[in-house]
């Protein structure tokens, strides 16, 4: 999923709207865009939602961005949720893999009760939103099979620390920041799931949304979350492998192919050895998850 775009899922209009964004997932937020006062209209609203779509063969994956653990909301939203049997649920402000593991077990339960496939309901977990995750980044490893995604995020972050701000003068995130960033791209690689860049919140600043978003790819992260529909485009264009990008990977994997002994390949002049054979076969796979080559090569 290279764009995941947030919708309130209090909004009829906006719910319907966000069908036609052209972003990968979508996530129906019952957390920050709802105060608490509409939780309970808010999970009626998204209900109503899911319940008029029909067949979703042709729809991007839905997710549902419930309320953590500590806000009394959890519980309630599961129920509510779950027997919609969206592609997955997002969680925010955890505090490590433990609380990853109790939420895949509190759905354990209710997808058994809505007749659901066991495991079909997988967790994103926003996973630098407190500073007790932060400390825990190796816990998300194995926390749950359910368990498809790490993103990280800076907001909460920030203020859970204490800091006036999150990003510098020059619009860079400061080393906290930072910091909480990178050990999620290495968690999510532990833990062998996608890594998910966080929100660019200044929708009004296409050039500094592409620029955070090639970093981001530079660095490994495959897809970053959105506020605004019109970030989808941006988004999806910088985390969609290049032409140039899809023909050097299938020469790498070509050379290998050739030499299945070889621990050290020569391509374009350049000595290649096994982990940029990973890169390459994760770049092609990406080509085929963005319809760039058919799924057979």
């Amino acid at each position: 999923m290279r764009s995941l775009l947030f919708v309130p899922g209090d909004s009829e209009r906006k719910l319907e709207k966000s069908l036609g964004t052209g972003a990968d997932a979508l996530i129906v937020d019952l957390e920050d865009s709802v105060v608490p006062s509409a939780k309970a209209a808010a999970r009626e609203t998204t209900a109503a939602f899911f319940a008029g779509l029909g067949d979703r063969g042709a729809l991007p994956p839905l997710y549902i961005r419930i309320n953590d653990l500590t806000s009394g909301f959890t519980e309630a939203d599961l129920d509510a949720v779950v027997p919609l049997a969206p592609q997955g649920l997002m969680l925010p402000k955890v505090r490590g893999g433990g609380d990853v593991a109790t939420v895949a077990e509190l759905v354990d339960g209710r997808e058994r009760a809505a007749g659901l496939a066991p495991g079909s309901v997988s967790l994103l977990a926003i996973a630098t939103e407190t500073p007790q995750a932060v400390l825990r980044m190796a816990s998300f490893e194995g926390a749950s099979p359910r368990l498809k995604g790490l993103a990280w995020g800076g907001e909460d972050l920030a203020t859970a620390v204490g800091a006036s701000t999150n990003r510098d003068d020059t619009g860079a995130y400061t080393p906290p920041m930072q910091l909480a960033r990178n050990l999620c791209l290495i968690a999510a690689a532990a833990a062998d799931v996608q890594a998910v860049d966080n929100v660019f919140t200044d929708f009004r600043d296409p050039e500094g949304l592409e620029r955070e978003a090639r970093e981001a790819a530079r660095d490994g992260f495959t897809g970053k979350m959105a506020i605004h529909p019109n970030q989808v485009e941006t988004i999806n264009a910088v985390f969609t492998p290049t032409e140039a990008d899809v023909a050097h990977a299938q020469e790498v994997v070509a050379a290998f192919e050739a030499a299945p002994e070889a621990g050290v390949v020569s391509v374009d002049g350049r000595m290649l050895d096994r982990p940029h054979l990973a890169m390459a076969e994760r770049t092609l796979a990406r080509a085929r998850l963005a319809g760039l080559i058919p799924a057979s090569r």
